[in-house]
């Protein structure tokens, strides 16, 4: 048997943008300000789109992207989870939770560092 959906409840809940908390975008700034400290990255930003808020770190502002973190709406990606890390075309990793990110990629960077 069908679900029954109500159309007003549907274009809301899609019209809802897919943004960042506090406490996402505080894990991701300490992250980011991390690696300023030791002179990896250089610049970031942030952008919003349907379905979707990402996270850019840079080299330098006249380079391409080095990761990007997104977040998609629950349930978008399957499930693996709700955040996806990227380098350029290459997915990385996929979690739940920005906490797996964050520990996931700082552990991941060292590693390549030495």
């Amino acid at each position: 048997m069908g679900k029954l959906v109500r159309l007003t409840e549907e274009r809301r809940r899609r019209s809802d943008p897919v943004c960042f908390t506090r406490a996402e975008i505080n894990q991701l700034l300490a992250l980011y300000s991390r690696r300023v400290g030791r002179g990896e990255w250089r610049d970031y930003a942030i952008r919003l789109s349907p379905g979707m808020a990402a996270f850019t770190v840079f080299k330098s502002a006249m380079e391409r992207p080095l990761y990007t973190i997104a977040k998609f709406r629950p349930g978008s990606l399957g499930p693996g989870g709700d955040f996806l890390v990227s380098q350029g075309a290459q997915r990385l990793m996929q979690a739940q939770r920005i906490e797996e990110v964050v520990t996931r990629l700082d552990h991941r960077l060292k590693l390549v560092q030495g």
